[in-house]
């Protein structure tokens, strides 16, 4: 392991996170990051095993488990499994040059704060990551046998823990370290299912004598779409169809591509348009967006008051789509539903079911786009997908659902939870929140292959996770390692 100048504490932890930060690790792309963790499990003595889930030629592509046996006198204690996904999501800044193929992240500290430079952190989820690589590593820490678990491609569709083999695992406990609100444990969240369309366009040669515009949303804020989809985070794609609609309803235009959003489990922050039009028509267009525009930035919430919308020139089109499928794309950009759907009953201010209308793209010879629902309740979650499909297939697309995982059933009264509310007030003096949330985690399906693992999950805070605007917290990140090693001294 690397030591760095000027880290803060807790020193371990900071450490391996610099390390880690220097690896590209893009959900699908974590092989070297995977290649890193094997290195630093060896280079610490512990077992370690690999459970691969892509092919032969990628062995790296692979679930990690790292075994550390109990300190002197506690060998009788129960197996505990700390758990962390070794992907972040890559979502950059508007205008950043940075390859997440290549480019190590940039971090910046910043007081309290630790940021990256224009893109998003990975603190969701390599803090986790590093805080239980740390406790590996930590020669002062009195345990019983511990097991890390570290998963693969968390972010974009859970693809490593749906390969979890039964069995793998002894634990008794396991600490998931994903959470992101400190004060705060996890018992419970929600299922998701993902929808992806398709619909095949036909385009021509567009004519001579006809203007180029280009639209462009952006400056919103984004973020994650289970945790912050209640909070009035505008949608740019949705935005951006009301628009079109209102040109398409005053002007004869061809659309050429429509397209928005980066990540799946994202809300929509940019998000723009090609299309031709009659010249003469050109300044009446550019009044539609701005008063659409205008109007658009006094209904929305103040999260939303970097919203900004352009309508160019543009430099010359190649093809447009025929008339039949702009209309159908506009159309059923309009009609899909996007944010809540409906509040828990059970939980007050819980979001019980949701959607997001996450990504378009319409270039090309194809239009696609993927949704992401989510729901505690998994009947729920069934019937909104049934829902948009309906939309989606009214409008000629063809439907795929896939990436569906559980909601996570909340065992309040466990000894486990009882014991994370006793550490927390006997260390910090004050009482621990025990939360559902909405949105997923990957105690869902570990649940399906271990139905008797009593789990929990906490962390520290992190701020705008999904956006280049994440951030967490020094002195949080230190009061959540405070926290995960006082619970493994007391199992």
């Amino acid at each position: 392991m690397t030591t760095f100048a000027d880290t803060p504490e807790p020193s371990l932890l900071w450490n391996f996170f610099r390390e880690l930060s220097q690896i590209p690790r893009e959900s699908k792309n974590e092989d070297k990051a995977v290649e890193w963790v094997v290195g630093v499990g060896q280079a610490l003595g512990c077992d370690v095993e690999l459970e691969r889930v892509g092919p032969a030629d990628r062995p790296h592509f692979a679930n990690v488990l790292l075994r550390k046996t109990a300190t002197p006198g506690r060998v009788g204690r129960p197996v505990t499994a700390l758990q962390a996904h070794i992907d972040m999501v890559a979502v950059k800044s508007e205008g950043s040059q940075h390859d997440f193929e290549c480019d190590p992240i940039e971090l910046v500290f910043e007081g309290d704060r630790v940021r990256a430079n224009g893109t998003t952190l990975g603190a969701d989820n390599g803090i986790g990551v590093c805080a239980a690589l740390a406790t590996l590593a930590d020669t002062t820490l009195e345990h019983g046998p511990i097991e890390v678990l570290i998963t693969v491609d968390e972010e974009s569709g859970m693809t490593g823990v749906r390969e979890l083999k039964p069995g793998w695992l002894k634990a008794t406990y396991l600490l998931n370290l994903d959470s992101e609100v400190e004060g705060e444990a996890t018992i419970s969240c929600a299922g998701a299912l993902e929808t992806l369309a398709k619909r095949k366009i036909e385009r021509s040669h567009i004519r001579s004598g006809r203007s180029h515009l280009r639209i462009e949303i952006g400056g919103l804020p984004g973020g994650h779409s289970g945790l912050e989809i209640a909070e009035g985070r505008a949608n740019a794609l949705k935005i951006l169809s009301r628009i079109m609609s209102e040109i398409m309803s005053q002007a004869v235009i061809e659309i050429s591509d429509i397209s928005g959003g980066s990540k799946r489990n994202a809300i929509p922050a940019n998000a723009s348009a090609d299309f031709l039009c009659d010249t003469a028509d050109e300044k009446r267009i550019m009044d539609i967006v701005e008063r659409c525009a205008a109007s658009q930035r006094s209904a929305l919430p103040p999260v939303n008051e970097g919203l900004t919308v352009s309508c160019l020139r543009g430099q010359g089109l190649d093809s447009v789509m025929s008339e039949a499928d702009g209309c159908a794309l506009v159309g059923v950009l309009n009609d899909l539903p996007h944010g809540v759907e409906a509040m828990s009953g059970a939980v007050p201010g819980l979001v019980e079911t949701s959607t997001n209308l996450a990504v378009v793209k319409a270039s090309g010879s194809e239009i696609e786009i993927e949704i992401l629902s989510r729901s505690a309740i998994d009947a729920n979650k069934g019937h909104l997908g049934v829902k948009i499909k309906d939309v989606l297939t009214q409008h000629g697309f063809v439907v795929s659902e896939g990436n569906e995982y559980p909601g996570w059933q909340p065992a309040p009264e466990s000894d486990l939870v009882n014991l994370v509310k006793q550490t927390h007030s006997q260390v910090f003096g004050s009482p621990i929140k025990i939360v559902a949330i909405h949105a997923g985690l990957e105690c869902g399906l570990i649940g399906q292959h271990y139905p008797n693992l009593k789990m929990i999950s906490f962390g520290p805070n992190i701020w705008e996770v999904h956006t280049p605007n994440e951030h967490t917290s020094i002195k949080s990140v230190a009061n959540f390692w405070r926290l995960l090693r006082s619970l493994l001294e007391r199992i």
